[in-house]
């Protein structure tokens, strides 16, 4: 476990390797699960004033489920997430001619219809943020859907930590990724106890 600031970070991100491979997972993180993605509460005013924009890079049925659900839901621990179709994919998702599910929210974003690229919770990752009185704990949610990206980021050398760069820049800041990244590579003798 690695102490940095506010946050206490899993040994993982170190240590394991992880690129996304979409062409064999398929987006299978936006439809697994009890829920859709979670979200922060600073997030749900924005998902709410993006909508409109959003809407038509989503599916019909992710439409509806909007319409009928909100465009947050508030689930059964009290925490927000997004909600999904028949208890399925993200409402926002959207497959794509390969049969690949992608975020319309991103894809709104990427064509600058919107300046919110993602919730946070599906940037980062399969990084998994809990949040405490006193501090953040980031632990690396593994499970067998990521398995193809395992291997790519294996083979690639990329570890989860760099992988994982701009989010977490977007949750912590520059300075914060760079005192990490140096808490890393610093030699066993030099790291925080």
């Amino acid at each position: 476990m690695l102490e940095l600031d506010h946050t206490l970070i899993s040994d993982d991100l170190k240590t394991a390797y992880f690129v996304c491979d979409l062409s064999k997972c398929k987006g299978a993180c936006c439809v697994e699960g009890d829920l859709g993605a979670p979200l922060e509460e600073d997030e749900l005013s924005i998902m709410e004033a993006i909508y409109p924009k959003v809407a038509p890079f989503l599916s019909d049925a992710g439409n509806e489920a909007i319409s009928d659900q909100g465009t947050y839901i508030k689930d059964y621990e009290g925490d927000y997430s997004t909600p999904t179709i028949d208890g399925k994919e993200c409402a926002y998702a959207v497959y794509d001619q390969k049969g690949i599910l992608k975020c319309g929210i991103e894809e709104a974003y990427q064509q600058g219809e919107i300046d919110f690229q993602k919730p946070l919770s599906c940037h980062l990752y399969p990084i998994r943020i809990t949040s405490y009185q006193h501090y953040d704990a980031l632990n690396y949610d593994q499970w067998q859907i990521c398995d193809p990206a395992c291997d790519l980021g294996k083979s690639m050398q990329l570890p989860l930590y760099k992988f994982l760069k701009i989010p977490l820049i977007r949750k912590y800041g520059e300075q914060w990724f760079n005192r990490l990244e140096s808490l890393i590579t610093a030699p066993p003798d030099q790291k925080n106890p």
